[in-house]
């Protein structure tokens, strides 16, 4: 395990996104992974995927190092945010906007206003 440890502490370290999901951000594999690469894609944050199902070692060992039970998961300039209901509440509530505003991580503002807007 230490070695999936060393790989996901490498690949959120060098990355500013990065989220751990079932598939790939161009087809997630499912509708946990879907909704948030959706949301990111949609922002146009450029991130990094992780398709856990393409090695068990790093599907387990992402449960690990965050001390979280699920996937997806998405992490910011190295920091665990959370999974789908997480991000999902963040994208909503403005929350979302202002950590990549703080981690200094480019999207679409007027992207992330017309997803609230439709869920108003």
């Amino acid at each position: 395990m230490t070695d999936a440890k060393t790989q996901i502490d490498q690949t959120v370290k060098s990355n500013d996104v990065v989220l751990y999901m079932k598939g790939t951000k161009e087809m997630p594999q499912c509708g946990f992974s879907s909704r948030v690469a959706g949301v990111l894609n949609f922002m146009s944050v450029d991130y990094q995927d992780v398709n856990v199902l393409a090695d068990e070692a790093i599907r387990q060992g992402v449960k690990d190092y965050s001390d979280w039970p699920t996937v997806p998961q998405l992490y910011v300039k190295g920091e665990f945010v959370g999974g789908c209901d997480i991000i999902t509440e963040m994208m909503l509530s403005g929350e979302l906007d202002t950590l990549f505003e703080d981690n200094s991580v480019a999207f679409d503002k007027d992207a992330a206003n017309k997803i609230r807007e439709a869920n108003a």
